[in-house]
């Protein structure tokens, strides 16, 4: 199917463009690993078995965050600002099928630092995770709505705000959302805030498929994510298609 050879080929070409910067991106992830599960945990006068699990099961969730909200917006703007991005929308090639070849570069960028992750909390913690199937959704849900929201930001604001903006989202990722810690701990109306917002659901479908003996799991979180990866997708699609 020609849609499908044209995936094939965006992929490879999108693989070779970034391939620079993936020794960069693992070692920022490495980094990033350490310091969410070792580093927050002097936070704590003691880490008990649970916070042991949220930092263990948050850290993953924050290094898709990571690549997803604030790496690929600001890649995709690097690429507004070269004229790279209206390049590739001149290609006689389904606009989607671009979406789909750089979603997939970016999430697979996304596990080695994953892998990373569990294996110092791991590590640290001595933890015995217990994972459930369901953590390969969990991961590839997460990844995509992570890069698609990403991508639409940046698809409709300007480079310098969405640098801004991203930093931002990172910001409130690390200090003001469930993700290291539980829910209950937020203010009622910041608790609201977050139930129609991806990053709770995103923490939650993680913590649920990698400590599946501690932690509930329903369907509720998987729905909120796929509308918002659809949503982000549909948006950055809309965006490549406008005019001018």
């Amino acid at each position: 199917m020609p849609v499908l050879t044209d995936y094939a080929l965006l992929v490879q070409w999108q693989a070779r463009k970034i391939s620079w910067l993936l020794p960069l991106i693992i070692g920022v992830q490495t980094v990033l690993a350490v310091g969410i599960i070792v580093g927050f945990g002097f936070l704590f006068p003691e880490v008990d078995p649970q916070t042991a699990l949220f930092l263990a099961t948050g850290a993953p969730t924050l290094l898709l965050l990571v690549i997803g909200l604030v790496l690929v917006p600001q890649m995709v703007s690097e690429a507004k600002t070269e004229g790279t991005y209206d390049w590739m929308r001149a290609l006689p090639v389904p606009r989607m099928a671009f979406l789909a070849a750089d979603a997939t570069v970016w999430f697979l960028s996304m596990l080695p630092g994953l892998l990373v992750a569990l294996a110092v909390a791991r590590w640290h913690y001595e933890l015995d995770l217990s994972v459930s199937p369901l953590v390969v959704v969990a991961v590839v849900l997460v990844g995509l709505t992570a890069t698609g929201v990403g991508y639409a930001i940046a698809s409709f604001v300007p480079p310098m705000i969405t640098l801004l903006l991203t930093n931002l989202l990172l910001f409130v990722a690390l200090m003001f959302s469930p993700v290291n810690f539980p829910a209950e701990r937020l203010p009622g109306w910041l608790q609201a805030v977050h139930e129609v917002l991806p990053i709770t659901a995103m923490a939650d479908v993680m913590r649920g498929t990698l400590a599946q003996d501690e932690f509930g799991l329903t369907a509720g979180p998987f729905v909120v994510l796929a509308i918002w990866c659809a949503i982000g997708f549909t948006a950055s699609h809309l965006a490549m298609n406008r005019r001018g």
